[in-house]
């Protein structure tokens, strides 16, 4: 991976005109509210491994059971979480973390516990102002950051100490818990992730969320509604001050990878939306570096010369992520 940006004016315009396109996609919806009536409690836990468990959650906030993919160390000594979170193209079986790279080969031999919610494709993770259609009740950030966290340090023997990360809709996610949670989160990481939310007229976070079927309106509220601005992070930088943070994007140019393409592993399912949806991640990501560097805010940031959207480069990233991960984590 190279460190500089590159130049991609003309891939821009391209990404651009694919974001409007996205945005034709049919809209509608409405809020939630949101302090839990009860604590969150196990429902049961499937083994899959010895380091690799199906953990359900009864989650008072989403009126549901909750499924994660968790990765425990080999000891029971107390250690730190990371939270990583699915894009856009997740599934409601298995985090496709899981599914589609070598996080658990890879998280084996290390001392953190991984926790992979599974279920929220379009949903940002975030608390909806209104139940959706489609996406239904979704109370993420009351779940991942009240219910969940007090819960698996008691079974997983965290000792309180969380970082957070996902790909693409997840990296937005991740970064907005983060300003919003500045206390739960040491560190964080956008793998292939927008985090200018008001980019493109919010484009990147609508699109996402009406390919998915649901209505953006019953997520943050109607455009101008202060709720947008609340979950942009690069309008809160200063709660990312102090934290370890990582940011990776390709520049949208096929890779070595894209030439062993494989329907089943990647998302989206073909290479040009591959090439158009890192396009854009891409010029996102340089101007919310800008943004960081403008006010002295520290990052690791990593930009490839060639990369798309998908999994092979966010496999590699999630390796060269865990050097600064686990400066945050305190390992």
């Amino acid at each position: 991976m190279s460190l500089g940006p590159g130049n991609c004016a003309e891939r821009r315009i391209v990404g651009i005109l694919a974001i409007v396109a996205m945005i034709l996609v049919p809209i509608s919806y409405t809020p939630a509210s949101a302090q839990p009536s009860a604590e969150a409690v196990i429902d049961h836990i499937t083994p899959k491994t010895d380091q690799w468990e199906e953990v359900y959650v009864r989650s008072p906030a989403m009126g549901r059971v909750v499924q994660l993919d968790v990765l425990i160390p080999k000891d029971q000594a107390p250690h730190p979480t990371y939270y990583l979170l699915d894009g856009d193209g997740g599934s409601t079986e298995q985090s496709t973390w899981t599914a589609k790279s070598d996080v658990v080969s890879f998280f084996a031999d290390k001392p953190v516990n991984v926790v992979m919610p599974v279920g929220g494709v379009g949903t940002f993770y975030t608390d909806w102002l209104q139940d959706d259609p489609k996406l239904g009740h979704n109370m993420w950030e009351t779940f991942l950051t009240r219910e969940l966290p007090p819960l698996l340090d008691n079974v997983l023997h965290g000792n309180g100490i969380n970082a957070i990360g996902g790909i693409s809709m997840g990296a937005h996610a991740a970064a907005a818990l983060t300003v919003r949670n500045p206390l739960l989160y040491r560190a964080v990481a956008s793998y292939s992730g927008c985090l200018i939310s008001s980019r493109y007229d919010y484009g990147t976070v609508r699109s996402a969320v009406t390919v998915k079927g649901g209505n953006p309106d019953n997520m943050w509220g109607p455009a101008g509604n202060p709720e947008w601005d609340a979950h942009d992070p690069s309008l809160h930088l200063e709660q990312l001050r102090g934290k370890a943070i990582y940011l990776s994007s390709g520049t949208g140019l096929p890779g070595p990878s894209d030439f062993t393409y494989d329907p089943d592993f990647s998302y989206p399912v073909d290479t040009f939306n591959s090439i158009v949806l890192e396009t854009v991640v891409h010029d996102c990501t340089v101007a919310f570096d800008e943004k960081l560097k403008a006010n002295n805010v520290a990052a690791t940031v990593r930009y490839s010369d060639v990369g798309t959207h998908w999994w092979p480069y966010w496999q590699a990233a999630l390796h060269d992520s865990w050097a600064t991960l686990k400066v945050g984590l305190g390992l």
